[in-house]
């Protein structure tokens, strides 16, 4: 008889309680779970698995997800499906603007999977939400939450153009790490697009996560890059497995650290800086506009 090898797979390390959150409920989360399902929209809440949906629900608001919920790309920290997507929806910017009016939401948060088989990346039908979110809710402030489009400017100035509160581009993690978290994105290209961006006269945000191996050094080299290039806001949150096949956990970074990296941000010139285990991109976003 043959003795086999045993594979010692890693234990998960228990979440410490700073990231214990409540479960979704009350009347505002199902009057927003409704709206959402009856108009047959996605939401970044969902398909991110976002840890915060029950009190961002709970408060009326949420982080619509635009061009399907079908991404090119293979990054290995997302929740979001990746494969081959389906045909475009050209009706999604006016059901995105009706659930916004119904919602009564006055900061509407817009994101997106990446569609890379696209020309322009699905640049048309980001302009086109934010022209519907304003001709039904003229009074509601937005953030466009972007992806690249592979460095192509003529589609980011199709959003730029429109004129949004904010134009938000995450950086998701530090430079060396970049190939193992987000393999078919580019450093340079990803601040390239900010300073562009700021260059267009639109406030710039950004956003990063912790908790997978870097460095206090390297987490301050990336707030430096982001500054240099324009950037305007910052949020930094703590690194969630998804699942199995996404990348482990190397670290549940303490609250201390994200309060230092808070008032080290603000020492550097951020205007505004939004730090903390739970925090996501679009985490109170309506106060990334003061």
């Amino acid at each position: 008889m043959i003795d086999l090898p045993v594979i010692q797979k890693n234990k998960r390390t228990p979440k410490p309680p700073w990231l214990k959150v409540k479960l979704p409920v009350g009347e505002t989360y199902r009057n927003v779970r409704d709206i959402v399902s009856e108009h047959k929209l996605h939401t970044i809440c969902e398909s991110g698995n976002c840890p915060n949906m029950g009190e961002c629900w709970g408060a009326g608001t949420a982080t619509f997800m635009i061009l399907g919920n079908i991404c090119t790309r293979s990054c290995s920290f997302c929740a979001v499906a990746t494969g081959r997507p389906t045909e475009l929806d050209w009706d999604e910017p006016r059901r995105v603007a009706q659930a916004v009016q119904l919602m009564g939401v006055k900061h509407c948060v817009l994101t997106s999977v990446n569609r890379d088989e696209l020309k322009d990346g699905g640049a048309l039908i980001w302009a086109e939400t934010v022209r519907q979110v304003r001709a039904y809710s003229p009074d509601t402030t937005m953030e466009t939450l972007i992806p690249d489009f592979r460095a192509k400017w003529e589609a980011l100035n199709l959003v730029l153009d429109e004129k949004p509160e904010v134009v938000s581009h995450n950086m998701e993690t530090v430079k060396r790490l970049y190939r193992l978290v987000r393999p078919q994105a580019k450093y340079l290209r990803s601040l390239e697009q900010i300073k562009r961006t700021k260059e267009a006269q639109v406030r710039t945000k950004s956003g990063i996560m912790v908790g997978l191996g870097e460095t206090h050094d390297e987490v301050y080299e990336i707030m430096h890059d982001l500054l240099e290039n324009g950037c305007d806001i910052l949020t930094i949150g703590q690194y969630l497995q998804p699942t199995k096949h996404h990348l482990e956990v190397q670290e549940y970074v303490h609250p201390d650290t994200f309060k230092m990296y808070e008032e080290k941000g603000h020492e550097m010139g951020f205007k505004f800086v939004e730090s903390g285990p739970l925090v996501r991109s679009s985490y109170h976003a309506e106060r990334h506009l003061i």
